[in-house]
């Protein structure tokens, strides 16, 4: 794969981050294809863009969008909709496009967000959102894809001079509230679409926030300081244990068997 110039596909694209890993990524040199599920919303992104209409909640939709792409980058998201909704955009929306994959290998870039393994919190207890989106995580840590997880803290909360990045591992900070950290959402684009050409964030999960000081002009140390997820681990490196696997829902364990077979197919081919 050449990562200097990438096939790359953005899942999300016409979303408040999404519109931001597009320029992005057109600014870096990549090819971008844009899934969108609303075409009227498809006037908004750069020319550019190539525009594939389809819905991460149905799977046939999805063959085009994946055809061909060296990268993949996802910032969907259900906004607090509900756990159903949870289900069916944070974790198998990440779960279709993936499958929708096959044998092929891609680069993968997904965002989730800070505080997804706090599953004690008001808000996941009425929404699900944290539990489906670390569901997504390790669905992608199963399928054996080169992978970066990136957890961001709350938009654009930033003060004028809090723009130096900082990558935390382990997902300690749950308060639920901006002191968890704050990052930029052209930041966080940043981040995400330099994670693709960097051998240093493979298998990697990072916590995203900003504090005071300048932007680094190179995110390459800092991917390299960071550890990597062990081989064959469902959740990142340092996170709680507090998602007991015999006591997952049998779908997300069947889909966990389904990409690691797959997992097995793609590295045979």
């Amino acid at each position: 794969m050449n990562t200097s110039h990438l096939k790359l596909l953005v899942v999300g694209a016409t979303g408040s981050i999404g519109r931001h890993v597009v320029d992005e990524a057109l600014q870096q040199g990549h090819a971008v294809r844009a899934l969108v599920r609303n075409p009227g919303k498809a006037r908004e992104l750069p020319k550019e863009a190539q525009v594939i209409i389809g819905d991460v909640t149905q799977p046939g939709s999805l063959t085009n969008a994946v055809a061909g792409v060296d990268a993949i980058v996802f910032t969907i998201g259900s906004d607090g909709g509900g756990p159903r909704e949870s289900e069916s955009i944070d974790y198998a929306g990440i779960r279709n496009v993936l499958a929708a994959l096959g044998s092929r290998m891609s680069r993968v870039a997904l965002m989730t967000s800070i505080g997804v393994t706090n599953r004690t919190s008001t808000y996941n207890r009425s929404t699900e959102a944290h539990d489906w989106k670390r569901r997504s995580e390790r669905f992608l840590r199963a399928s054996g894809l080169p992978y970066t997880i990136v957890r961001p803290g709350w938009f654009d909360y930033n003060v004028p001079d809090q723009h130096q990045i900082r990558f935390l591992q382990g997902d300690r900070r749950h308060a639920g509230t901006p002191s968890d950290g704050v990052i930029s959402r052209r930041q966080l684009a940043q981040v995400l679409v330099c994670s693709l050409g960097s051998q240093h964030a493979v298998r990697k999960t990072l916590e995203l926030v900003a504090v005071a000081g300048p932007a680094q002009a190179d995110l390459d140390p800092l991917f390299a300081a960071l550890e990597a997820d062990p081989p064959d681990a469902l959740d990142g490196v340092h996170d709680m244990t507090n998602m007991p696997l015999e006591n997952e829902p049998q779908r997300v364990r069947d889909d966990l068997d389904a990409a690691q077979a797959q997992r097995m197919s793609r590295h045979a081919g």
